[in-house]
This record gives C-alpha cells, structure tokens and sequence, in this order.
C-alpha cells in the first residue's frame, strides 16, 4: 500500500520503524518532510505537504511513542 500525506498515522507508524531512537518532539520540519519522502511507500508529490500536514504526522508519532 502507497502512502500519500493524507495518511498520517501510517507515515508515522512508518518513521518510528525507521527512525526508533529519534525524539519526534525535538525532529524538524524539514528533516521530517525529507524523512517522510525517503520512506519506501511514500509515493505522493513532495510539493503538496504544509506545515499542517507535518505537524500532523509529527503529532501522530509522538503519541505513538507514549503510548
């Protein structure tokens, strides 16, 4: 299954995988959205993210990790 940014807690659920030992609260935009577009089923434009969507994906790995 491809992953476009819509699908936020599958992207994050994705980078918890790739990156276990990374703090989410403490990552960066810019290195989220390249995370995210290096993720094996990641197929979307990278051009259609925002701010919005990042701190969404953002918001849904940090409450995978404290749960």
């Amino acid at each position: 299954m491809s992953l476009k940014w819509v699908d936020t807690l599958d992207i994050a659920l994705d980078l918890l995988d790739a990156h276990p030992d990374v703090d989410p609260k403490t990552i960066r935009f810019t290195d989220l959205h390249e995370w995210v577009c290096a993720l094996d089923r990641f197929e979307d434009d990278p051009d259609r993210s925002g701010e919005r969507i990042l701190e969404a994906i953002q918001m849904a790995w940090i409450e995978e990790v404290e749960d």
